[in-house]
C-alpha cells in the first residue's frame, strides 16, 4: 500500500480525486466511481489497520453504518474491511460540518437551530431503530446539506445491544459532548445520544459546548448545570431536558421531535446563507472535477495536501516548509 506521504490513486474500484480531511483514525478522500458518482472514502491508518482489535472495531462501524438508513444519515455505498488499507465509502455530502460552519461564521439563527434539531432527531430515530447507539454525536460528525443535516461516523457505535469493543471502564468519545454515564465508563444507551444532541444544539446556538472544554469539562458535565446562555428562549426547556444528568430524566426522541416542531415557525431558512454559499462552491468544484479526466486541484492545494501528509507522517515543520518551498 502507498504511504500517507503519497495519497492513493485508487481505492477498490474508485478513483481518488483529493483528500477531504485527516484525523486520528485515518484519512477521508473524495472518490469517484466509473460513472462519476462522488463518494467520501474513509481510510484507516496503517498502524491501526495492523491492530486486530481495531480492525474488529472498524468492522463494527461498517456493520452499524450499513444497518442505518434515513433521510438524515449518509448512506454507505461500499467497504473493504479486509483491505490493505481497510476503507469505507459513503455518499459524498458537499457541505461543511456544523463545527466548520460555526467556526467560520458564528452561531446559527434560532430558526436554523430548530431545523437542525428536527433533522438530528430524525437521524437518531433511524439509528436507534436498528439497535445502534451512535455514542459520538458532535459538531464534526454533523454535515450540513441543502435539505438538512447528515449524521456521519459510526466509529464507536454499538449494534444490537452488544457491548462495544473497549476495555472495561474505557471512555470513548469526545468529552465536551459525552453524557455523564459515558464519562463514568458506564454503558451508553439511546439516552446518551439525546444528551449529545442537547450539547450539539447548544453549540449550534451559542458557538460553544454547554459545559465548555479542556480541563475540568468532565467534572462540569457530571456535577454542574449546563450553560444555556445564547440558546433561544423557546428552545431552552427542551435542550435543558436533554442535558439532564440522569438518563431516565431525558426526553425520548418522539417527545423531543414534537417539541421542536411546535416551536418552529414559517420563517425558517435552510440552509443558512453562508452554508448555502459553501455548498455552492463545493458543488461547483465537484462539477468541475466530474468534467475532468484527473484531479483539478490548483497547485497551491496540492502543496497544502502534501504538507499535511508530511505532518501526518511525523516530519518536522522545517521539513514541511522546505518541501513546500521546493514545490
Amino acid at each position: 500500500m502507498r504511504t500517507p506521504v503519497s495519497d492513493p490513486l485508487t481505492l477498490g474500484s474508485y478513483r481518488v480525486v483529493g483528500r477531504l480531511a485527516s484525523g486520528g483514525m485515518g484519512w477521508v478522500y473524495l472518490g469517484r466511481s466509473r460513472s462519476g458518482r462522488a463518494l467520501a472514502i474513509k481510510v484507516v491508518r496503517p498502524e491501526l489497520a495492523s491492530d486486530p482489535e481495531f480492525r474488529s472495531r472498524f468492522a463494527r462501524e461498517v456493520e452499524a453504518a450499513r444497518a442505518v438508513s434515513g433521510a438524515f444519515t449518509a448512506a454507505v455505498v461500499d467497504a473493504d474491511i479486509e483491505g490493505d488499507p481497510p476503507w469505507l465509502a459513503t455518499v459524498y455530502v458537499p457541505g461543511p460540518s456544523l463545527a466548520e460552519a460555526v467556526r467560520a461564521d458564528g452561531p446559527l439563527t434560532a430558526s436554523a437551530v430548530r431545523t437542525l434539531g428536527v433533522g438530528l432527531v430524525e437521524a437518531l430515530q433511524a439509528i436507534h431503530a436498528v439497535g445502534v447507539v451512535h455514542r459520538d454525536l458532535k459538531p464534526a460528525n454533523v454535515l450540513l446539506a441543502e435539505d438538512g443535516p447528515r449524521v456521519i461516523d459510526f466509529g464507536i457505535s454499538m449494534l444490537g445491544g452488544a457491548n462495544p469493543i473497549t476495555r472495561v471502564g474505557e471512555v470513548m468519545g469526545t468529552p465536551s459532548f459525552m453524557s455523564p454515564e459515558q464519562l463514568r465508563g458506564e454503558p451508553a444507551g439511546p439516552a446518551s445520544d439525546v444528551f449529545a444532541l442537547g450539547a450539539v444544539l447548544v453549540f449550534a446556538a451559542a458557538g460553544r459546548p454547554p459545559f465548555g472544554s479542556g480541563a475540568g469539562v468532565m467534572y462540569r458535565i457530571t456535577e454542574q448545570p449546563p450553560d444555556l446562555d445564547g440558546v433561544p428562549a423557546g428552545l431552552r426547556g427542551l435542550v435543558g431536558a436533554c442535558l439532564a444528568k440522569a438518563p431516565g430524566r431525558r426526553p425520548d426522541l418522539d417527545v423531543l421531535l414534537d417539541g421542536l416542531i411546535g416551536v418552529r415557525n414559517s420563517a425558517q431558512v435552510w440552509p443558512p446563507p453562508r452554508v448555502a454559499e459553501s455548498i455552492r462552491v463545493r458543488t461547483d468544484d465537484l462539477e468541475a472535477r466530474n468534467h475532468s479526466r484527473g484531479p483539478v486541484l490548483p497547485v497551491s492545494s496540492y502543496l497544502l495536501l502534501h504538507a499535511q501528509a508530511l505532518l501526518d507522517a511525523g516530519l518536522t515543520d522545517a521539513l514541511v516548509a522546505e518541501a513546500a518551498g521546493r514545490g
